[in-house]
């Protein structure tokens, strides 16, 4: 079985921290103003990229999921319709 240990919740937790820090830091370090409204719009720019590839791949790891389930869902239906296509009294495995 699977198991979600919220890797992706950890990254984008990660990737707004370190956006938030970049912009106290220009925000607080001795620059002019074009200078830092410059380096602002430059960090929000990275932030929006990554942001993208952190949705591409959550979306990506969604699909994988999905499918998988619709592929266990699947197996577990023939399983059960050929459980009950045997006939009565008729074993369902190996024999020993």
């Amino acid at each position: 079985m699977s198991r979600d240990d919220g890797s992706g919740t950890v990254i984008v937790a990660f990737v707004l921290g370190a956006i938030t820090g970049a912009a106290v830091a220009l925000l607080v370090a001795p620059a002019s103003g074009e200078e830092t409204r410059r380096l602002l719009a430059e960090k929000a720019r990275e932030g929006r990229e990554k942001a993208g590839e952190v949705a591409h791949k959550g979306r990506e790891l969604w699909d994988r999921q999905r499918e998988t389930l619709a592929t266990a869902f699947e197996r577990g239906k023939e399983a059960y319709e050929q459980a009950r296509a045997q006939p009565p009294g008729k074993p369902t495995g190996e024999t020993l």
